[in-house]
């Protein structure tokens, strides 16, 4: 299924084809016959599955805690794991799905799952949940997520966390310049502003230029302009003047109150930064709160929901839900959903997401006492489930939603922070992408 005009997406697939090699015969659970549309089989619901963690380098360490945990609870089967960092993972399954080199088990986001499940490579998980230990134990708002999110009514993961987009500031730099917590768009840039010394090379924001940079320029737009639809009719919101507005002022901010770097900063390299330097605030969400308090303790910083408008109207966009899926091409899907619903349960789940700072799928492990302990953690939540956010739902279940808003834009916003382009540009282009796959993923879904 493509949803860009002129088979872009195709075309796009088959030059990675041919310039990427495929990933070795040990990342896969098997020699299998064919990926996408081969069934695999049940197996004995023993022996060696592989799993590829989403999140690989990050979310390692947790991951091997369990998979040990879990070796330990069913010794007659293996678990191979396979670390793929967040910025290859789509590209990664992509081509293995070509070239026939899935695993049994692999995390996948909300935002590339309609992609994944479009090509036939994610088994539907509706019936096992349902006759599993899970049933009834998984937050019902992430099921509904996740769901929504596969374009076909069906379940393709099993949702193990949730996130949401956090302002980290420095308490300390605040105390010293006298300033309030930067609880409102008026207050966050007015913070911006009093914390830069350009000179000292002190700065008040760090702003994510590089990989990821769009979901987040997304967050700062609706934030600001109030909208609270990504739709209006068979048309994105994305370009509405409010929005372009919104997004020259954030984009603003760049080398005026953050560092030139920031141009080419990924998450992880803005993480980084912040931690060790003297700038005053960070949007990213709740994956690096443990990294901050590695960092800096928790008495130099603290971490709120992204800033609301100045009569305490709150809007944020949606982020996506993340999870675990059985691959169709498994030779041995029984121990592989053994594993899924292990890593799902109750200690696992809570495990993971202790480790991550997320919000856990698993509604025993969301009660667990740490939940409470990490104000972000908690925070996020509480905006999340207690109805005063209006959350701007994202169009995952477009299957190329997750190049659009990656790869293919990126480089547009770069070209914004720049000066080489406008924000009304950029959004404009990005707005005729969206209307021709939405206009596209209709048609094809009547």
């Amino acid at each position: 299924m493509t949803i860009f005009p002129g088979g872009r997406r195709r075309a796009a697939l088959a030059l990675a084809l041919s310039g990427v090699l495929a990933l070795s015969a040990t990342a896969c659970g098997d020699d299998g016959s064919g990926a996408g549309g081969d069934k695999g089989t049940e197996g004995s619901g023993k022996g060696k599955i592989t799993f590829w963690d989403n999140n690989g380098g990050v979310r390692t360490e947790v991951w091997k805690e369990i998979i040990a945990d879990f070796e330990k609870a069913n010794p007659d089967i293996d678990v191979e794991y396979v670390g793929i960092a967040s910025k290859e993972v789509q590209s990664k399954y992509d081509t293995a799905i070509q070239g026939d080199g899935l695993p049994d088990v692999g995390g996948v986001g909300a935002a590339m799952l309609a992609g994944i499940a479009a090509q036939n490579a994610l088994e539907p998980l509706d019936a096992r949940i349902e006759s599993s230990s899970l049933k009834g134990k998984l937050n019902p708002g992430m099921l509904a997520s996740v769901k929504s999110a596969g374009g076909q009514g069906k379940l393709f993961t099993v949702p193990t966390s949730a996130s949401n987009g956090v302002l980290y500031y420095r308490t300390d730099l605040f105390r010293a310049a006298g300033l309030p917590a930067p609880t409102t768009w008026s207050k966050f840039y007015a913070a911006a502003d009093k914390l830069t010394a350009v000179d000292k090379n002190r700065f008040g924001y760090t702003i994510r230029g590089g990989a990821g940079s769009i979901a987040q320029a997304l967050d700062s737009m609706y934030g600001q302009s109030g909208i609270t639809s990504f739709w209006n009719g068979d048309r994105t919101t994305v370009n509405d003047p409010k929005n372009v507005a919104a997004l020259e002022k954030y984009a603003a901010l760049f080398k005026k109150n953050t560092p030139a770097a920031d141009v080419n900063n990924d998450f992880t390299k803005m993480v980084a930064q912040w931690d060790s330097g003297q700038i005053g605030m960070l949007n990213h969400n709740l994956g690096s709160y443990q990294d901050h308090v590695k960092a800096l303790g928790t008495d130099k910083f603290r971490g709120i929901p992204n800033p609301t408008l100045d009569d305490g109207t709150r809007v944020q966009v949606s982020n996506p839900v993340d999870g675990l899926g059985l691959f169709s091409s498994s030779k041995n899907k029984a121990a592989a959903w053994k594993f899924i619903e292990f890593a799902a349960s109750h200690a696992s789940n809570s495990k993971w997401n202790r480790s991550a700072g997320a919000i856990p799928a698993n509604t025993e492990a969301a009660a667990d006492p740490w939940l409470a302990e990490a104000e972000p953690t908690k925070l996020g939540a509480e905006v999340l489930f207690s109805g005063k956010a209006t959350i701007v739902e994202l169009p995952y279940y477009l299957p190329d939603w997750n190049t659009l808003s990656k790869a293919d834009n990126e480089p547009g916003f770069q070209k914004v922070l720049l000066g080489k382009s406008t924000a009304k540009e950029f959004l404009d282009h990005l707005a005729e992408q969206l209307n021709a796959a939405q206009a596209e993923w209709k048609q094809q879904n009547r």
